[in-house]
């Protein structure tokens, strides 16, 4: 017959699973993790190359190292913890749409790099994190992008259009017809892909001048179309 004795009753798994913990590999973790997190910060800061600088964006990447090691941390420990884990985060949807590729590759490194640093693989994460870098450093500034746009015009006359055409083909690199619209049987609106030459603007003012042509606008355009 089993008996209970005064030390089994404050007898806790959760003090048994602190006892199997080491603060030294979770603190020389972490640090390995802060510093892989400031070195990828530093990185994305130097070679950024958009418009509007997101700091909180940065923030959010040397936080992510320190929490992905974190959760490696914990369920290395447990298996059923990993596969508890892995079920929760499975849930988690993130609706922030990522448009540069270049950020989602920083998001990946920063997962990738919380995930070593929290099993231990330090010296790897290391010479890893150091060659993204210099790829990044020495590739980012040679990169030369041809930002596509959208050209707009709206006419009175379908005979225009072919004169616009013309026009579109004499001073832009490469165009694409995207849509042709016909609003209330007397305007038609066209709106083409194009890369410019060295003057954009002007292509834009002779357009607007031609007889039959009501205005033309030119927007950046980033991939996305909806006709």
């Amino acid at each position: 017959m089993d008996t209970t004795n005064f030390s089994d009753i404050f007898k806790s798994s959760f003090v048994e699973k602190t006892a199997v913990f080491s603060l030294t590999d979770s603190l020389i973790g972490l640090g390995a993790a802060f510093l892989i997190g400031l070195f990828i910060y530093y990185i994305y800061k130097k070679t950024f190359k958009g418009v509007i600088y997101s700091h909180s964006f940065n923030i959010a990447l040397m936080i992510m190292t320190l929490a992905t090691s974190l959760v490696i941390m914990g369920i290395s420990q447990n298996v059923l913890l990993s596969l508890g884990m892995v079920g929760a985060l499975s849930i988690v949807r993130f609706r922030t749409p990522i448009k540069d590729p270049m950020d989602l590759m920083y998001l990946f490194w920063s997962i990738v790099a919380g995930i070593l640093c929290g099993a231990g693989f330090i010296p790897l994460v290391v010479i890893g994190s150091i060659v993204i870098g210099l790829v990044i450093v020495l590739f980012a500034n040679k990169i030369v992008v041809e930002n596509p746009y959208l050209l707009v015009v709206k006419l009175d006359q379908d005979s225009a259009f072919e004169e616009v055409e013309h026009m579109v083909k004499a001073q832009a690199k490469k165009f694409t017809l995207k849509s042709k619209s016909i609003i209330q049987d007397f305007e038609i609106e066209a709106t083409y892909e194009i890369r410019t030459k060295d003057n954009d603007a002007k292509l834009v003012s002779n357009i607007s001048k031609l007889p039959g042509v009501r205005s033309a606008v030119m927007l950046s355009y980033d991939g996305n179309f909806t006709a």
